[in-house]
C-alpha cells in the first residue's frame, strides 16, 4: 500500500503532462511553424542586406521584419519595401 501512495504522484503527474501535450498539440505545432518561417524570413533579410545596397534596397535585419516576412511571406516583403520607401 505504501508503494502505491509513493507512485501515485508520479502517475498523476505523467497523466497531467500527457493531457497538457494533447491539449497544446495544435498551438505548439502552429508556434513551431511560425518560428521556422520567421527564421527563414531572417535568413532572407540577412541575404538581402548583403545584396540590397547594390540594387538600392535596404531593410533592417531585426525580429519585427522577420516576423512580418514569416507571417505574410513574399507580400510581406513588398509591404516592408513599400513602407521603407514611403517613410524614408
Amino acid at each position: 500500500m505504501a508503494e502505491l501512495l509513493t507512485a501515485l504522484p508520479w502517475v498523476l503527474g505523467a497523466l497531467g503532462a500527457l493531457l497538457v501535450l494533447v491539449v497544446l498539440r495544435r498551438p505548439a505545432k502552429w508556434l513551431l511553424g511560425l518560428a521556422g518561417r520567421t527564421g527563414l524570413g531572417l535568413a532572407v533579410l540577412f541575404a538581402l542586406s548583403g545584396v540590397g545596397p547594390s540594387i538600392g534596397v535596404s531593410l533592417g535585419v531585426n525580429l519585427f521584419n522577420a516576423l512580418v516576412l514569416g507571417v505574410l511571406g513574399v507580400p510581406g516583403l513588398g509591404l516592408l519595401l513599400l513602407l521603407n520607401w514611403a517613410l524614408v
